[in-house]
Formats: structure tokens, sequence, C-alpha cells
């Protein structure tokens, strides 16, 4: 059952040891670390999991500064762009032998894949290398880069014993409208998903063909993790990466997170649930009271 055995803090940038002793709890799942800059800290979250028993779960890259983009582009239609990003998590998973971390996360789709009928300027973009028109990329080209990915991810998490999560980004009608995806992680079954609450709530407000719960019906039982945040969208995108809290109502244009969790939990009582929010937006109290609505929902679930 997901509980609080099955939770993790994130810890971006650097291990902040103010978030870590307010936001973790004994018995937690873990940590999920990205974007480390400092030895220091890789060495400190090192010691801490060994310390308290936690494991370390990554969102890829584990180190700072590897390149200009945080995502590797796995989907690139420039073959030497593909190469390079294959050849940077490469040299992050050797780097990442001493660290031993249970799972490691990438974005999927990256590049993101936009079609026409989507107003984009909602979603945030780094670079104009991280999405691509829908005119330049087929289906038959996507599942082949798809299931090549999947190969090869599956051969280096059995030689650098790992589970590697893809994390939906946006993603493209070519996924949810077609059954590759489900073919290659049933084939290939190393290779779990990541579901994140704020951003399927971002793409059913702007993608008109796009059903957040029915995704999520659809993928769940595939997911190792997710990440959960709340975010307000109204005629603006408010409040990204706010707790999820009991009292935030659909009605205010929130995410209906009650409905989310309950498909998750029903569909795949196992999840981790990495709490990827600011919680330096919230008091003690409410944290506290993230945590429980979260453990309300499994315990409800597993009774239905």
């Amino acid at each position: 059952m997901a509980g609080r055995q099955a939770f993790l803090i994130g810890q971006y940038g650097s291990f902040d040891n103010k978030k870590y002793i307010r936001d973790f709890r004994d018995g937690f799942f873990g940590i999920e670390a990205c974007m480390f800059a400092s030895e220091e800290h890789i060495e400190q979250l090192i010691h801490e999991s060994k310390a308290r028993g936690f494991q370390i779960g990554v969102h890829f890259p584990f180190r700072a500064g590897q390149s200009a983009l945080r995502d590797a582009l796995f989907l690139a239609k420039d073959a030497e762009v593909r190469e390079e990003a294959y050849r940077l998590v490469q040299e992050e998973l050797e780097f990442l032998r001493r660290v031993r971390p249970n799972y490691i996360l990438f974005h999927y789709p990256k590049p993101v894949i936009m079609d026409d009928l989507t107003d984009w300027s909602k979603w945030r973009f780094a670079s104009e290398m991280e999405y691509i028109q829908e005119s330049e990329i087929t289906l038959e080209e996507l599942v082949e880069r798809t299931e090549y990915l999947f190969q090869w991810l599956t051969a280096r998490s059995k030689e650098f014993h790992f589970i590697p999560v893809l994390e939906f980004d946006a993603i493209h009608q070519y996924i949810y409208n077609s059954d590759f995806l489900i073919k290659l992680l049933t084939q290939y079954p190393e290779v779990k998903l990541c579901l994140d609450t704020g951003r399927l709530f971002l793409q059913e407000k702007v993608d008109p063909r796009f059903d957040a719960k029915k995704v999520i019906r659809t993928y769940a039982k595939y997911a190792y993790t997710v990440h959960l945040w709340n975010v307000r969208v109204t005629d603006t995108v408010e409040y990204g990466h706010y707790p999820a809290l009991p009292e935030l109502d659909p009605k205010d244009g929130w995410a209906p997170i009650e409905e989310y969790m309950s498909i998750m939990f029903q569909e795949n009582p196992q999840v981790k649930i990495m709490f990827e929010h600011r919680s330096d937006l919230i008091s003690d109290e409410q944290l506290e009271a993230c945590y429980a609505w979260m453990d309300r929902l499994a315990k409800r679930t597993e009774l239905l």
C-alpha cells in the first residue's frame, strides 16, 4: 500500500538542510535528487541515506552543469543530438555507481511534440531545442526512437542496477491515442513511468483532446512514482508546484488531486509519491495535513 513508507521529498540543486529537517520523516522511502552542484552536498546525501536507511532517486541529471539543457533529448530529429543525449546519460550512470540510486528518472517525450491545435504558450520550455512540431516527426519515427530508448535503458538498468523511470512531459496524441507505449511497457517491464499531477492538469487545460483522468487510468499500473503538486489554472497559470492540500477546490481552478490520486491508488497501490512541491509556501501544520491526506486516500482506496 502506498503510505508514508512510499513517500519521497525532493532536493533540487543542493542538499537543503532546512528542507530536509522540516520535510523528511523517519520511514519515508527516500529523496529524489537533481542537479547537485556541490560534491559536499552529494556526499551529505549519500551519508544521510546510509545513516537513516532511505533510498536515493535521481531526476536526471544528478549533477549540474553537465550540459546546456537539463533533459536528455532522446527523440531529437538530429541524430547527433540524440547520440549526445545517450553519451551524457552514460557518463552520469558511471558517476552514479557510488550513489547507487534506486531509480533514475528522465523526461519523455523530449523534445516535446507540439501539435497545431494546442496553444502551448502556458508550457514552460528552457530552449527551442526542447520541442518540435508534429510535422517534424512521424508516429513511426516516434515508435522506433522510443523502442531504442527502452532497449537501451533496459540494458543499462541491468548493468548499473537501477529502475529506469520516464516522466511524462507534455504528451502528444501519438502517445495518448495509440497503444504503442503500452506494448513497449509490457515488452520491457524494467522501464516504468512517472505521472506528474501538475503537468497532467495543465495539459488538460491547454490541449482540447487530452483527458488527464483517462491517461492516469491507462498508465497508472506502469507507474513507479507520482510527482505530486498542485497548480491553479484559470485565465492564467498561478501557484505552480503548490502543495496538494484537501481544501484547494477544483471549482476555483485547482487540479482535482483527490480524483487523480484515487484513480492512481486503485490502479497501483504500490506507487511511490514524490512531493514535488514548494513546502516553503505553507505552514508546518499544512505540510503535515498534505502527508496525512495522501495517507488517508491510500488507505481508503485499499478498503474499496
